[in-house]
């Protein structure tokens, strides 16, 4: 470029777009990775299962974190009759944006008489992140999916708050035939730090912890999911919004709410599942 050239605007920032593609199948040795596909920064590690554990698909974001104008898109399936987990390799950073919105779309797809663990650690929303998050998952007929989620507001190692920014993150589940079986979305925009402060809001509490539990044995399920809840370090409590469909909540601080999320996957992978009660390796409380 001429030295001369007047320099109108500022180039673009490089974004990342990440794309990441996971199908199990039943085979006669158990079950096993069918498909894959990885484009960066969005990476699938696979260490070796413990005893008596299905097989892990652990997800690792090699940028180490995502800024605004940044996509994730993540779909995992599982074919009949498969059982696998998948997990987060480390916590997912959101870092403050200068106005574009990062995007996450994820998509679960569970067959018949399959289960999936959907058990990603959690996500840090630093002071002026802007996250837009979509989770659709879809359910054949006597499938199971186990699933959970935890939102940290702010970078509490560091005694940062989120204090503004957007988060909004949706939830749809369907069956095979796509109706619409349970929803929800959670939306802060603006002044976070008033909502996240308020009484009758979120009362001051550092993260917010999400288990979702759906198949045919959920009312089963009940008594184990509301122990764990109502044992748990942050206060939390788990019902039946609809049949087929258990949810739990918890409200505190991070470390608390993360010990909170991990003593319910240990109850309910080994209730629901026949799994030996403990946490997905990469998981540490």
């Amino acid at each position: 470029m001429p030295r001369d050239t007047p320099l109108t605007a500022a180039p673009p920032h490089q974004r990342a777009a990440g794309s990441l593609e996971i199908s199990f199948r039943r085979a006669p040795r158990g079950t096993v990775l069918a498909h894959l596909f990885q484009a960066a920064p969005l990476r699938a590690l696979f260490p070796a299962s413990d005893p008596g554990e299905p097989p892990v698909a652990a997800l690792a974001n090699t940028a180490g974190g995502l800024a605004g104008g940044d996509s994730l898109r993540i779909a995992v399936s599982a074919g009949t009759d498969a059982l696998a987990t998948v997990c987060g390799a480390a916590a997912e950073k959101i870092y403050r944006s200068l106005g574009p919105e990062t995007r996450i779309d994820v998509s679960l797809a569970v067959e018949e008489d399959a289960a999936l663990e959907w058990v990603p650690q959690e996500t840090i929303l630093f002071d002026g992140a802007r996250l837009r998050r979509r989770t659709e998952a879809v359910l054949a007929e006597r499938a199971r999916l186990l699933a959970v989620e935890t939102m940290v507001f702010g970078r509490t190692a560091h005694g940062e708050r989120l204090r503004t920014g957007l988060l909004h993150d949706a939830w749809r589940l369907r069956g095979a035939d796509g109706t619409l079986i349970w929803a929800d979305a959670l939306r802060l925009d603006g002044d976070i730090a008033t909502r996240l402060d308020a009484p009758f809001g979120f009362a001051g509490a550092g993260a917010l912890g999400t288990l979702l539990f759906a198949g045919p044995d959920a009312e089963a399920l009940i008594a184990p999911l509301r122990t764990a809840a109502e044992a748990a370090p942050a206060p939390g409590g788990a019902t039946l919004p609809r049949p087929g469909v258990l949810l739990a909540r918890w409200l505190g601080d991070a470390a608390a709410v993360r010990a909170s999320v991990g003593a319910a996957i240990v109850a309910m992978r080994a209730a629901a599942f026949g799994l030996p009660p403990r946490l997905p390796r990469l998981w540490v409380v």
